[in-house]
This record gives structure tokens, sequence and C-alpha cells, in this order.
């Protein structure tokens, strides 16, 4: 069945931000699928098929495992530019997550996408935020290593809707309403005042773009008529997710629309 045409423009506009390697690109992208700007694209989306050598788009980075990432005393100018710069690639890897979500996945309702390039849209106005802050300290994003994690995550899951909403958005970006508070601390204590209220500004629009992956994957779960908890065990098993560690941000996780039962579950691990 042909998309509707608001809902293909939408999708090749996504396409399109995702392969740019740039902010500034990809931000401009994701401005005309806000305006619902006419396009003169010619891409194939069929399904999960598209072109995968090519993405994601990001500038040049230097990737290393998680264990040879730097560490730095934040009381220092490169320590605190090290944990920018390390909040500043999941804000970036985070806008590439959100675009490929809309692109991959075909057949669901226009809102899904609408939501999506929303959280696109409020990812890449951290990412600046923080490259800004970053250029401050004396540095740009890419003058530091990065590990790979959550793209390799999406890889993963590029053959199932249901897979990518359960361990991306609801896993991996979830973490991130957990270490908040331990990271504003952190920068707080090394004196970044900036960086701590840039970090306060990212919990609170985390927290929406978590409960938009709660709200879909339930409301995927009821359409394949399996129950959202055991169901995510399930998922997590299949693709290997990894196992998460607290403390947990109860109350993040909370209003991001986790149920009682899946974070008392967690607190059981």
């Amino acid at each position: 069945m042909t998309e509707p045409l608001i809902v293909n423009e939408i999708r090749q506009i996504a396409l399109a931000a995702l392969q740019e390697r740039s902010w500034d690109a990809k931000a401009a992208w994701i401005a005309r699928a806000d305006a619902c700007a006419p396009i003169d694209l010619e891409v194939d989306l069929r399904g999960n098929s598209g072109p995968t050598t090519s993405l994601p788009g990001r500038p040049a980075l230097d990737f290393v495992p998680p264990a040879g990432l730097l560490s730095r005393s934040v009381h220092t100018l490169e320590g605190r530019a090290v944990l920018i710069h390390a909040l500043a690639h999941i804000e970036f890897n985070a806008i590439n997550l959100a675009l490929d979500v809309v692109w991959r996945f075909s057949g669901m309702p226009e809102k899904f996408y609408r939501d999506w390039m929303g959280v696109a849209r409020e990812e890449a106005e951290h990412y600046r935020l923080l490259s800004e802050h970053l250029a401050g300290l004396g540095y740009c994003y890419g003058d530091f290593p990065a590990h790979d994690g959550l793209w390799e995550m999406a890889e993963r899951t590029q053959e199932d809707i249901l897979a990518r909403l359960a361990l991306v958005p609801r896993t991996l970006e979830a973490r991130g309403l957990d270490a908040s508070p331990a990271v504003r601390h952190k920068l707080a204590s090394g004196g970044d005042r900036r960086g701590a209220e840039i970090v306060d500004l990212i919990l609170r629009e985390e927290i929406g773009h978590v409960a938009i992956g709660n709200y879909w994957y339930r409301w995927l779960c009821t359409q394949r008529g399996v129950d959202p908890v055991a169901h995510y065990a399930e998922l997590a098993l299949t693709y290997r997710a990894p196992k998460l560690k607290g403390p947990f941000n109860v109350q993040a996780r909370m209003a991001a629309g986790f149920e009682p039962e899946e974070i008392e579950a967690l607190q059981r691990q």
C-alpha cells in the first residue's frame, strides 16, 4: 500500500538528514520536516532495505572499546572537556537514532513519524548546546575517542521495529535518565555550572523521549498480542542487551512511563 504523501516526505527527509555528516546539515533537513516543506528527493524507502553503507552520517571519530575511553578529573579543563565531549557524542548518536527509526520502518501511523522527528529536533538542540559549550572550553566534537555502543544496537535491531524500540530508547537511552544526576553532580563539583545547567535541560526533555519509546513499544505489543514485560525480557536476551545496573532514577523512569513492575524487575537484577 502506498504511504500517504506527508509520511513519505517525512521519511525521505529523515534519510537525507541521517546521511549528513554535520550537525548543521542535519538540523537544516529536520527544520524542513517541521515545516512540511516540499522536497524533490527520489529515495528508495522500501522498509528496512535502504542504503546502509553510508549510515550513519557523522564526523570522523576515533572509535575505541568502552574500556579505552579517556578518564580525567573534572577538576581539570581537559577532564571537563572529555565529559562534555562524551555527552555530545551521545546526543549526536541520538539525533541519528531518531532519524533512523523514521526512515527505516514503514507502515506506522503518521503520529509515529512526527513524534520521532520531534525527538530528532530536540536531540539536535542538545547537541548544539553541548558543542558550543565544548568550543568554549577550547575543544570540538571529534577531539577525543568515543565508543559506538548505541549505533551497534541500532544495527542489531534493524530488522524489527519492536526490538529497536525496546532496546534503544527504553534501554540504552533510558540509562541516561539514571546517569544524569551523577553526571550533573560531577560537572557542578568541578566548577562547570553551564555544563550542569545543560544536563538539567537534557534530562527534562529525555524523559519525554523515553516516554515516546515506551508509548510506541506498548502500542506495537498490543498490535502483536504480546505482553510488554515478558516480551522485553525475551528481546533483551535475543539481542544481547547490556544488563542494567543501579542506581536507577526511579522518579524519572516513572515520569517516562515505566510501570512499577518494570522498575522492580530492574532492581532485582
